[in-house]
C-alpha cells in the first residue's frame, strides 16, 4: 500500500509539473528572453527554473505557481547578470547633465502596476543598503547627505569643517562603491 501510495504522489507531482510547464512555459520564456541576451542564456535559465519547480516537495502547496515561477526566473536572471557584470554603470545612461549618478530616480520608479518593477526596487534598496553599509561612515555620510538630502558638496564641506575637495573625494569613492556593488542591477532594469 505504501508503494502504491508513493507512485500516485510522484505521478501527481509529474502531472503538476508537466501542467505547469504546458500552461506557463511559453509566456516564462518570453519573460525570460527579454531580459537576456541570448536564446540559449534563457533556455538555461527556464531549464534551471523547471529543475527548481521538480525540487519542490509538494508543488500543491504554491499559493499561486504562476507568481512562483516568476519570482524564481527573475533570481536566475539576477544570478546570470551577477556572474556576467563587468561592464560599467556608465554604459547604462543613469548620469545627470551635471555628471553625478541620481540614485534617485531609480527608487522613484512608478511601480504601481508593474509587479517586476516593484521587484527590482526591492532587491535594489536591499542591495543599496547593503552597499551604504560597506562603505566607511565619511563616505557614507557625505554621500547620504548630498543624494538623499539634497545638500550641495559646499553645504556639506561648511557643515563638517572640511574642505571641498576631501568632501568631493569622500563623495567620488562612495558613488565608485556603489557602481561596482550595483552594477548588475543596472544591467538587468536595461536589459542589457
Amino acid at each position: 500500500m505504501e508503494r502504491a501510495m508513493s507512485y500516485s504522489t510522484s505521478e501527481q507531482k509529474t502531472n503538476s509539473i508537466s501542467s505547469a510547464i504546458q500552461e506557463f512555459g511559453e509566456k516564462l520564456f518570453g519573460f525570460v528572453r527579454k531580459k537576456v541576451k541570448t536564446t540559449e542564456d534563457a533556455e538555461d535559465i527556464l531549464q534551471e527554473v523547471w529543475f527548481q519547480l521538480s525540487n519542490l516537495e509538494d508543488i500543491a502547496e504554491l499559493d499561486n505557481v504562476s507568481a512562483w515561477l516568476y519570482e524564481v526566473a527573475r533570481n536566475k536572471i539576477t544570478d546570470k547578470a551577477r556572474k556576467k557584470s563587468n561592464l560599467s554603470i556608465e554604459d547604462y545612461g543613469y548620469e545627470s547633465d551635471e555628471g553625478e549618478f541620481n540614485f534617485k530616480e531609480i527608487l522613484l520608479l512608478d511601480d504601481t502596476n508593474n509587479p517586476e518593477l516593484a521587484f527590482f526596487k526591492e532587491l535594489f534598496w536591499k542591495e543599496f543598503q547593503q552597499a551604504l553599509d560597506e562603505m566607511p561612515p565619511n563616505q557614507r555620510e557625505v554621500f547620504v547627505m548630498n543624494e538623499i538630502e539634497d545638500l550641495t558638496l559646499q553645504e556639506i564641506a561648511d557643515r563638517q569643517g572640511e574642505k571641498l575637495k576631501t568632501i568631493i573625494s569622500r563623495k567620488g569613492y562612495a558613488v565608485k562603491h556603489l557602481r561596482n556593488k550595483l552594477n548588475y542591477l543596472y544591467k538587468e532594469l536595461t536589459n542589457q
